[in-house]
């Protein structure tokens, strides 16, 4: 006798189908038709193929703000992961002192984006700001309005405070799913805390460590916010990363075709990179639990 197989629950999963489809297919669609073609204003629309792809292959300003994009991501993961692993190995395991730890590291999570930016904007300021003042005072020229290095220092430091505490919190929960036994297990070996971390806890926390160094190279890939709002892409254009360009360019200069293709672009590397890094990540877990 068949099993009759009931596909009703499908039903449960219209609603979310129909609002992915609003809020992303359609929009994607739409960037997509612009991409193909070109507009003088009043709706009216001529075909371009994919002339706009072309150019902005073969723009410099697109593979400048890449490579500062690229530069940025790569210090960011460098900073924050190992800073994150440090701090979640050195939090309590339990108790009172555990939650409190907990929450106090959280709150820069909680805080908006571009309310982040206004405190680094006025936390840099060497007139009101603390960190700029004193910097002033101990005779250390700083300034991220103006300076190269000074700009890109805020940001750097400015992400770091925001967001370590993701990669700490998904590392604490990693810790936290290892069995006390291997720990006994070590102790009675007299391994050393560098083997304990080698071979147990850091196998362990392969998995949390792939979900967020995936999702912090995608945020801090595209990121926009932040860097808007404390420096405007400048000095110049030393920290004019791709979001922010591709900003200027659709809503500055109205150039609705390139930005299209620009975005489209934008999208298809973030997506390439994450697959490829998530793919090795998975296939070294998978050869680390053998």
């Amino acid at each position: 006798m068949e099993k009759t197989v009931n596909q009703k629950a499908w039903l449960l999963v219209l609603p979310v189908l129909v609002l992915v489809a609003f809020s992303a297919i359609i929009p994607l669609m739409t960037v997509v038709n612009y991409s193909v073609q070109d507009t003088f204003g009043q709706n009216q629309f001529f075909w371009a193929g994919l002339d706009w792809f072309r150019d902005m292959l073969s723009s410099q300003r697109m593979w400048d703000a890449l490579a500062r994009q690229t530069a940025f991501s790569l210090i960011i993961l460098a900073i924050e992961v190992p800073l994150g692993i440090l701090v979640a190995l050195n939090m309590p395991k339990r108790g009172i002192s555990a939650t409190v730890c907990l929450v106090l590291i959280s709150l820069p999570l909680l805080i908006p984006w571009n309310v982040v930016g206004t405190i680094w904007q006025i936390f840099g300021r060497v007139d009101i700001g603390l960190l700029g003042y004193t910097l002033d005072l101990l005779g250390i020229e700083y300034n991220y309005t103006q300076g190269y290095y000074s700009a890109w220092s805020t940001l750097i430091v400015m992400d770091v405070w925001h967001w370590t505490s993701l990669v700490a919190l998904l590392s604490y929960a990693g810790l936290q799913s290892i069995p006390d036994a291997y720990y006994q297990a070590a102790k009675i070996d007299q391994a050393s805390r560098w083997a304990v971390f080698r071979y147990i806890e850091l196998p362990k926390m392969t998995g949390v460590l792939t979900i967020a160094i995936l999702l912090r190279f995608m945020d801090s890939f595209k990121i926009y916010t932040e860097p808007f709002v404390v420096t405007g892409g400048g000095p110049g254009n030393a920290t004019t990363f791709l979001s922010i360009d591709l900003v200027k360019m659709a809503l500055g200069q109205f150039d609705l075709g390139p930005a299209a293709a620009f975005s489209i672009m934008y999208f298809l590397v973030i997506l390439a990179v994450s697959w490829v890094f998530y793919t090795v990540m998975t296939n070294l877990d998978k050869r680390e639990g053998k």
